[in-house]
């Protein structure tokens, strides 16, 4: 009895020490193994029809099948749109060395904006851009290797949802048989977290894509130098809540205010509130909240908490974290028939 015992406490403690191993090991790559789980998910209705209608069951080849998709449904469109963002960033950097060497430009422009300005206040123009050009320079080192960096993810990303797809019914099975909750209740888990992952992605990036596209077009049309570079710009931004677009749009605003085009600054405010910003406050809550029976409110703060804790990826993860709570809390209520 007491061999047993220490037996039992020391295979625990072995299994602890394991586990905090194998968790600092991978929590390097948790961006990469949340990311691909999600769009695993998303993309398992092509899988599935791949599986059943094309390969008939040859599942690493329906996997093959639906990544490559996924590649060409991003990358192609990232290619041509980043060699486009690219240009104009060049042009927009080249633009800043000269205007920094005009000093009359940023002294007009300071004047302008700080009229606007409540009184005390005052914005230096030139000394901000100068900061701006000495911050690219002193960084371009860092950008390259960030760059490899997001390459090297993206082809594990690109591994990690291949071998998701084709293996991830049978690890769900072991998942299943190992942990101690009834299958039921693991199903229940699954299913909804699924349809979270799908509504936060779809809704989310659907939004963010639908915002740039149209702010690239009103800077186009109201004369915003550069406005490929901006528009993806604004569709980053759209990512943040409550802000959005607004965090883009208002600048380029102002910029048009203070270099003497009114009538088309008038026009981009317009643009920017009546479209683009309709789109965040209206869809935005809509697509997040269907089918998730959570209040916007708190899909809001877990965005803002995701995003402060773990970074941009805390975008997925706070709303899955919110999700996976709601659906413990329903299991709770419905066993305990509360």
């Amino acid at each position: 009895m007491i061999t047993s015992s220490i037996e039992k406490i020391f295979f625990f403690a072995l299994l602890a020490i394991v586990t905090i191993i194998m968790v600092a090991i991978f929590f390097p790559f948790i961006t990469v193994l949340v990311l691909a789980s999600s769009f695993a998910v998303v993309l398992h209705p092509i899988y599935a029809w791949l599986n059943n209608k094309v390969t008939h069951g040859i599942s690493w080849l329906s996997s093959f099948l639906t990544v490559t998709i996924f590649i060409i449904a991003i990358c192609v469109p990232l290619f041509f749109i980043g060699g486009a963002v690219f240009d104009q960033t060049k042009t927009a950097y080249n633009s800043i060395v000269v205007m920094s060497n005009k000093n009359r430009s940023f002294d007009s422009l300071s004047y302008s904006i700080n009229k606007a300005l409540p009184k005390g206040v005052k914005v230096d123009v030139g000394a901000k851009v100068s900061e701006l050009v000495s911050g690219v320079s002193n960084n371009v080192t860092g950008f390259f290797a960030s760059t490899i960096k997001i390459i090297a993810m993206f082809m594990l990303l690109i591994l990690a949802i291949f071998y998701l797809l084709k293996d991830g019914k049978d690890w769900r099975k072991s998942f299943t048989l190992i942990c101690p909750l009834s299958e039921e209740t693991i199903n229940e888990i699954f299913t909804k977290l699924g349809i979270s992952i799908n509504q936060i992605i779809k809704g989310t990036f659907l939004i963010a894509i639908i915002q740039g596209v149209l702010a690239g077009i009103g800077f186009a049309v109201f004369g915003v130098p550069n406005a490929i570079l901006w528009g993806v710009a604004a569709g980053i931004a759209s990512f943040i809540p409550t802000i959005g677009t607004s965090i883009v749009s208002i600048p380029a605003i102002l910029f048009l205010f203070a270099t003497g085009m009114t009538s088309y600054a008038f026009g981009l405010l317009i643009w920017s509130v009546a479209l683009v910003g309709m789109i965040d406050n209206l869809l935005g809550p809509f697509i997040l909240s269907k089918n998730t029976q959570m209040p916007s409110m708190f899909i809001l703060f877990s965005i803002l908490g995701g995003v402060s804790l773990m970074g941009p990826v805390g975008i997925l993860i706070g709303p899955l974290v919110l999700s996976l709570m709601y659906t413990l809390i329903s299991i709770y209520r419905k066993q305990a028939k509360i």
